[in-house]
């Protein structure tokens, strides 16, 4: 088939490659415009127009792709079927009517439960043991078309979002071509989602991603593990934010939000026992481990975290 890409972050990139490397035509891509990045904010491509160009594939990057011009220049391209990864822009109907085959979307969870912008995260703050990637066609109603095929992943203990989304775009990259590949030849049918199990991801944001100490030690192990590479979970210390790596969770009882300070370790309490620190970076600091952080600021136990 003929077959425009549709993605913008790097976890688009593995499945663009996939399609770069199987028997579909891959006449173009489409992603988000240039973007501010870095400290000097200049414009820069997406990671999907980057690896576009290296594969000297035409990009397109509409502002919006309800532009009249994107639209007519995704038509010259004549598509049969865009896949998508993580395209981050709604698609209005005129632009789904393009390609006759529909636009076929990889979303990274089993559908119909956490549809929506941060599905491996949820996955990860719910306690989920198994998430995956379901590919569907794409409707005007979020992430509810009707699928074509899964893929399952473990959740591991230690897995943070970032860890278990790159297992996943691997897979899911796999997962996305054979999708194709049933469509073409027509082994593959789109069977509507279950009506029931339905859940929601939104988006988290910098103020979900603050800890709450009272609450229970594996809670805010999730939390931290699903907010981590991004947002970042965090908390305060003297009035100034404090970003958290992951955590280790411990048996030991220590009062919510207070610390423990050792020569190579710190504790701080929860709501049941106490978690050790991992990595921690403080405001205008680089990343360090908790204990080097404490012996810069000649920490003693008893000190709180979590205070305004």
């Amino acid at each position: 088939m003929r077959v425009v890409f549709a993605g913008t972050p790097e976890v688009a990139v593995p499945a663009l490659d996939a399609i770069a490397d199987s028997g579909h035509d891959l006449v173009g891509v489409v992603t988000r415009p240039d973007a501010p990045a870095g400290r000097g904010r200049r414009l820069t491509p997406s990671p999907v127009a980057q690896r576009a160009e290296e594969l000297g594939i035409p990009v397109l990057k509409p502002v919006h792709p309800r532009d009249p011009d994107f639209q007519e220049a995704l038509r010259a391209l004549e598509p049969d079927c865009c896949p998508v990864v993580a395209y981050g822009a709604l698609l209005p109907q005129s632009a789904l009517d393009i390609p006759p085959r529909g636009w076929v979307n990889l979303h990274f969870s089993v559908l119909p439960s956490w549809r929506g912008a941060a599905p491996v995260q949820h996955a990860l703050w719910a306690g989920d043991e198994v998430t995956g990637a379901t590919t569907f066609r794409i409707v005007k109603e979020l992430d509810a078309g009707p699928t074509f095929g899964i893929m399952t992943e473990r959740i591991r203990p230690d897995d943070t979002a970032g860890d278990l989304l790159e297992r996943l775009a691997e897979g899911g990259a796999g997962l996305l071509v054979a999708t194709l590949d049933g469509i073409e030849d027509g082994s593959l049918e789109a069977r509507p989602q279950p009506a029931e199990g339905v859940s929601f991801a939104p988006k988290i944001t910098v103020d979900d991603a603050r800890i709450d100490w009272t609450r229970p030690a594996v809670a805010i192990d999730r939390q931290v593990r699903a907010c981590t590479p991004a947002p970042g979970a965090w908390t305060t210390y003297d009035g100034e934010r404090l970003k958290l790596g992951p955590l280790t969770l411990t048996d030991l009882p220590v009062p919510a939000g207070r610390l423990e300070v050792g020569k190579t370790r710190v504790l701080v309490g929860t709501g049941t026992h106490a978690v050790l620190l991992g990595d921690v970076k403080a405001h205008g600091r680089k990343q360090m481990p908790a204990a080097d952080w404490a012996r810069g600021l000649r920490l003693e136990s008893g000190a709180m975290l979590g205070e305004a």
